[in-house]
């Protein structure tokens, strides 16, 4: 099958991460006008740049326009800290190349979430090992040591605990601090388990709290904060309907060819999805799964994107230094 972009299509696209929703249109034979696709595979991880560059190529994919960076490795979800400082480094160079931050830029990091549920408490995570310097800049300047930027950090929690939308919090605290870039840290959703915990997307248009898990609340851009958003996810959950539909997939390729198929070989997407979704039922439809050392998992992350933010953050952080925040 080939043919252009259909809203149908995008509405099976339960997914954060750009890469996904690009392999996925590709996958079912659909062109994806306005997208451009680098890609560099390493020895520990591959990177590839996503670019969408028109309102044709937003709307296939079901993301804003802008840039988006994946950095890919099954050695995330390991231990081994000589590897995962090599991340570490990657990661580092890849924000730099986006924030192209000035040597006296002042930078706000949130981390979003959820710091009661473990899936969701990546960002704040992130916030408790990040170097943040303000608080010298501000009170003992003759303190702050060359290379060291300035930097604050927020976990403002999430609107169940604090009855307030997080958009209206980053916003009152960006118009108090006056931040040059923002950066977010947030734990997102995928479309296939083996990107759970071993996928970091970097992009350079904001986000939108929530909408991976089905829920909409103030997205955190430029044009509603007034200041450049960097975002930076990992993947922690993937919906229950995601692994049935490659489950169905999965059964009916390798039963191809067998046995006669019938009226069950020309279900389309739409129909396998109506399927799952009759299966799972209401109360089941927005299920999400995580791995079950999501502990484990999360501290092992939280410590390389800190250890990254450090880096890029802080000319006076060398990429020796960051052992120290994966400890």
């Amino acid at each position: 099958m080939s043919g252009h972009f259909s809203h149908k299509v995008a509405s099976n696209i339960r997914t954060d991460l750009a890469v996904e929703a690009r392999q996925f249109l590709t996958q079912q034979g659909f062109t994806v006008p306005g997208v451009t696709v680098k890609e560099d595979k390493g020895e520990y991880a591959s990177v590839s740049w996503v670019e969408i560059t028109s309102p044709e190529g937003a709307q296939a994919m079901g993301k804003p326009p802008g840039n988006y960076i994946t950095i890919e490795s099954q050695y995330l979800r390991q231990t081994n800290r000589i590897i995962q400082e090599e991340i570490s480094q990657i990661l580092a160079n890849k924000l730099k190349e986006l924030a192209n931050l000035g040597e006296n830029a002042a930078v706000l990091v949130i981390g979003l979430g959820n710091w009661h549920a473990t899936p969701d408490a990546l960002g704040p995570r992130v916030i408790d090992k990040l170097m943040v310097t303000r608080h010298i800049a501000q009170y003992a300047p003759e303190e702050l040591g060359e290379g060291l930027r300035v930097v604050s950090a927020l976990a403002p929690g999430v609107l169940g605990i604090t009855g307030i939308e997080t958009g209206e919090i980053v916003k009152g605290i960006i118009q108090n601090v006056a931040p040059d870039l923002v950066i977010v840290i947030d734990s997102l959703a995928a479309r296939n388990v083996e990107r759970v915990c071993t996928t970091i997307q970097l992009a350079d248009n904001g986000i939108h709290p929530g909408s991976g898990v089905g829920n909409k609340r103030l997205a955190l851009t430029k044009e509603t904060m007034g200041v450049p958003i960097i975002a930076i996810g990992v993947p922690t959950v993937v919906h229950a309907s995601n692994i049935a539909y490659d489950v169905i997939e999965t059964l009916l390729g390798q039963m191809k060819g067998e046995i006669d198929l019938g009226l069950i070989g020309k279900l389309g997407t739409a129909d396998k999805r109506q399927t799952i979704k009759a299966v799972l039922g209401p109360e089941l439809g927005d299920l999400h799964v995580t791995p079950k050392e999501i502990d484990f998992l999360i501290l092992n992350l939280s410590q390389i994107l800190s250890g990254a933010l450090n880096i890029a953050l802080h000319p006076a952080v060398k990429e020796e230094d960051v052992y120290r925040y994966l400890q």
